[in-house]
């Protein structure tokens, strides 16, 4: 046979291996089933799919023997009936050829050609013995097996045992120099995704020993394993890989069975793999090196396992230290990385279980990799192109004013024909009218169907740039289970070396999180989780006399609530004592015994996140040293979230996050500052408050007023940010109550401005780290806005405050004060064209003008705002018109606030329902033609 590949593509041969070896798994899986199993249809044609695609890809590149193969067991299999159990011998025949097919894709392209022709006598006997000469006999047949063929599969015993890796082969490091980068970049992929789906069912396992589906699931993760590293020449992985898939094999066919010692063997192999994308790739090469005798070991003893003979427990082979370096990142040496900045991801992770297919898996999305920079770079880009959306709408308005005046200006000529006149046989100054008259027709004809276009252009372009933000947003987030896929190992490994016996649920995996915020809450979470294993789950004795389960749970969920992302960790231990914790207070003094007797639950709770706190009795490896939970809330806060405690004793404990979806997208407060527009991050915020005159009270210099019974510092927001043209603002003051640890402040702002969504926009970086300042966005008109750093917004007033510079604050009545005194108009209404024409027409009149996008917005707008008359349209989502009137006049403060709608139609049944709810005035959207809009508003404000 001539080497048909020798002028051909490396890489043809190299999709041939990748896509025969998935089959081939999915071969051997189902035969092994059959051999105790009826074949069921299902089953029946994933044999017959398998085989056919062997077949198919085995022609592209003129394997014709592997091609005959394949298609003489894709026949044998579809002339078999179903639920029927079919005869050992046919299986064993067909196990046979698969044997023969996996010997094929573990050679390399040198070696193939060689192979077959060694064997084409005996291949094409097997084939022909598959497709039907030999097949009758075996049907009827149960006796005895066919005379074996010389490359069936030989004796477990022989098969199982690893080579031992030859130490005067090619060094690792020049294996690794001559493989392509990318081809190296997909392998550690791979093995990544496969290690985790060895670890998750290996856990599983430990509690449903005898679980068919996971063990198949753990075979072909090892087989994909071991097909990959053959790819690279990475023999340790591929001698490690086979022999782990051999006992799962084995487990499969009932031959073992897979005690916990068992397991604690096959991870520390899982660990070891683990390595080979978990060390930087400039130190895989010398990793390998020092690692192959902890590779031979580690099969020698999986080995062992399948030979029946006894494995130690615990490995005393240098592999120790190795094997449990993803343990120890996350149990005992978690509190030093908590203390470290994590490094940003310059790559998303590729999150498909075989990226080195050149095809997707069936039923799963196709994942490519995107770089960070990239992928911010598209983010900044679809928040733009939904402000430039914006922009055609008053485009279409000052069309729409166009038209107007072209209207205006037909009539005009109207009148001008009427009233002029015209001398008798004077017939030219007629015509030049009419087609003066003609011209404006026509011009109104362009412009309205110009006008048309554009509002139908606009709608479209406003909905793809929507489109288009969620779905980058979208690409931004990964599931939440992503970021604690190695929790239950780290949590089983801690709880075996604490003699304690613990479950983790974790709920809300499919939980959308932004990449950033899951990257930095995996050190957070660690700790969390490791404080509620030691301090909080008691000893199995402990809890059976506590007459609770002797096996502690810890639960962590993930959902989204209110626009923003919660994740809880929660345990069933002994709770903290509060009396304790109180006593712990006073002893470190860090407050005096008649204020500890006097703070509430939560009060005292949140001493647990000072630095160097902890209310262990003693320090160990795990817990102790009062570092951690300080991290915790300061990274959490970082992100714009809160984090609090709840407890019960007896009961348990429970850490509770609340985050942004995205760090993309927030949330925030707008306020005015100096007649310039800020932002506040509304996680950041605790409350907004309105405080007058009386409610300030002034010691040494100082101002305050009194909320939930607690006493906040007043300070001026200009003073902070150090702006110019400071001004005393007049009562009532508008206060954004801001805090961080034991520090807690009011600061004044010259009026709220409303919430919004803002597209974050990172500063330059040459500018460095601008105080006070976190961020930047774009506003809907363009104008850029600053996001304010509430951490430093803390830290400058406590400056202010220990150097006594403080200002005091709405001492006077300014012209800016009075200016805001104007009458206020609420505007609700979803359409933004039929929004922007009231706001613009009651601006003109001299109102200060507030607007809300819908019925439930207004209703927030108009409790927090101080409204002297509200405007409403009627049809609107989440909540209609009529309703928000109903609502607005049960309201005690707010009843006595006079309402209009405004409705697209005249009907009467509304107009009813309108004026029974309270409504002052029913409109028409065509009162704004005829004035009669305007009209209302005076009646009820006066001009």
């Amino acid at each position: 046979m001539s080497n048909q590949l020798q002028d051909g593509n490396y890489s043809m041969f190299d999709v041939f291996c990748t896509e025969a070896i998935a089959q081939v798994v999915l071969l051997k899986t189902n035969l092994a089933l059959l051999t105790t199993q009826p074949a069921s249809p299902c089953e029946l044609k994933t044999l017959t799919e398998a085989a056919n695609t062997i077949n198919n890809i085995a022609q592209m590149i003129e394997l014709k023997a592997i091609a005959e193969l394949s298609r003489a067991i894709a026949d044998g299999v579809r002339h078999q009936s179903a639920d029927t159990l079919l005869p050992l011998p046919v299986i064993e025949l067909w196990l046979a050829a698969v044997k023969v097919l996996e010997q094929v894709v573990e050679l390399n392209e040198e070696q193939v050609w060689s192979w077959l022709e060694e064997r084409q006598e005996e291949l094409a006997d097997l084939t022909k013995t598959i497709s039907g000469e030999r097949t009758a006999e075996l049907n009827h047949s149960q006796a005895n097996a066919p005379e074996p063929v010389t490359i069936l599969e030989p004796n477990l015993a022989s098969e199982i045992e690893p080579k031992t890796i030859d130490s005067h082969s090619k060094p690792i490091a020049t294996i690794l120099a001559e493989i392509e980068p990318s081809m190296l970049d997909l392998f550690r992929l791979e093995v990544e995704a496969q290690v985790n789906l060895l670890n998750d069912g290996l856990l599983v396992l430990e509690t449903q020993p005898d679980s068919l589906p996971e063990l198949e699931s753990l075979m072909r993760a090892a087989h994909s394993i071991k097909g990959a590293a053959r790819i690279v020449s990475l023999d340790a992985a591929v001698e490690l890989a086979h022999v782990m898939e051999d006992c799962f094999v084995a487990a499969q066919n009932r031959k073992i069975t897979l005690q916990p010692h068992h397991i604690d063997i096959l991870l520390q192999g899982i660990d070891l793999l683990a390595g080979l994308y978990q060390q930087d790739l400039a130190q895989l090469g010398e990793w390998l090196e020092t690692t192959q005798a902890a590779f031979n070991a580690t099969g020698q003893n999986i080995a062992a396992i399948l030979n029946s003979q006894v494995v130690p427990a615990v490995m005393t082979t240098p592999v120790a230290t190795s094997v449990t370096e993803s343990t120890a990142a996350i149990i005992p040496q978690a509190t030093a990385e908590l203390g470290t900045e994590p490094s940003p991801a310059s790559q998303l992770e590729f999150t498909d279980s075989q990226p080195v297919k050149p095809t997707p898996t069936n039923g799963q999305d196709r994942v490519v990799r995107v770089s960070a920079n990239n992928l911010n770079r598209i983010m900044g880009l679809a928040g733009e192109s939904l402000i430039e959306a914006n922009w055609l709408q008053p485009f279409a308005d000052s069309l729409t004013a166009l038209k107007a005046e072209q209207r205006e200006l037909t009539n005009m000529l109207e009148q001008l024909q009427e009233v002029m006149v015209i001398p008798t046989g004077v017939q030219q100054h007629r015509e030049y009218l009419q087609a003066a008259r003609a011209k404006g027709r026509q011009c109104m004809e362009i412009l309205s169907k110009r006008l048309d276009e554009l509002e139908i252009f606009a709608r479209r372009n406003a909905n793809l740039s929507d489109r288009l933000y969620r779905e980058v947003i979208a690409s931004h987030m990964r599931p939440f289970a992503d970021g604690v896929r190695s929790f239950p190992r780290a949590i089983r490994d801690l709880a075996r070396l604490l003699g304690k016996q613990v479950k983790l649920v974790i709920e809300g995996k499919t939980t959308s999180v932004d990449r950033d915020i899951l990257k930095k809450l995996e050190a957070p979470l660690t700790h969390i989780l490791r404080n509620c294993l030691d301090h909080g789950i008691e000893m199995p004795e402990v809890r059976h006399g506590a007459g609770k389960p002797t096996q502690g749970t810890i639960k962590l969920e993930a959902f989204h609530r209110g626009g923003m992302l919660s994740v809880v960790v929660s345990d069933d231990g002994k709770g903290i004592d509060l009396k304790k914790l109180r006593q712990k207070i006073v002893d470190e003094h860090l407050a005096p015994e008649n204020i500890a007797t006097q703070l509430s639950e939560s009060e005292l709770l949140e001493f647990l996140f000072l630095p160097g706190f902890s209310t262990a009795e003693k320090v160990t490896e795990f817990s102790g040293r009062g570092v951690g939970l300080d991290i915790v809330k300061s990274m959490v806060q970082e992100v714009g979230g809160t984090v609090r405690i709840s407890t019960q004793m007896g009961q348990g404990t429970m850490f509770h996050f609340q985050l942004p979806l995205t760090l993309s997208v927030i949330r925030t407060l707008l306020v005015e500052i100096v007649g310039e527009a800020y932002a506040f991050p509304l996680a950041r915020i605790d409350k907004i408050a309105t405080v007058t005159q009386e409610q300030i009270s002034v010691v040494e210099g100082r101002q305050y007023f009194s909320m939930d019974g607690k006493n906040i510092g007043l300070v001026t927001a200009a003073q902070v940010l150090e702006l110019d043209n400071l001004r005393e603002l007049g009562y009532p003051l508008s206060v954004v109550i801001i805090s961080e640890h034991s520090y807690c402040y009011g600061l004044v702002v010259d009026r709220f401005l409303g919430e919004r969504d803002l597209v974050v926009r990172p500063l330059d970086p040459r500018l460095g780290k601008v105080q006070d300042i976190s961020a930047a966005a774009l506003m809907g008109d363009r104008s850029p806005i600053l996001i304010l750093d509430v951490s430093d917004l803390i830290q400058s007033t406590d400056n202010l405050v220990n150097q006594r510079r403080l200002a005091r604050v709405g001492k006077l009545l300014t012209s800016h004060a009075a200016a805001t005194a104007r009458k206020r108009i609420l505007v609700v209404e979803d359409s933004i064209t039929v929004r922007e024409m009231e706001r613009k027409i009651l601006q003109n009149r001299g109102y200060a003008v507030d607007t809300a996008v819908d019925g439930i917005d207004g209703w927030n707008a108009a409790r927090r705002g101080n409204y002297d008359l509200i405007v409403t349209d009627i049809d609107m989502p989440r909540l209609t018109g009529i309703e928000l009137v109903k609502q607005i006049k049960a309201d005690s403060e707010l009843r006595s606030i006079p309402v209009i709608i405004i409705s697209y139609k005249d009907r009467q049944e509304e107009r009813l329902q309108g004026m029974e709810a309270g409504a002052n005035y029913y409109l028409t959207k065509g009162s704004f033609h005829d004035h009669s809009f305007i009209t209302a508003v005076t009646d009820l404000l006066g001009e």
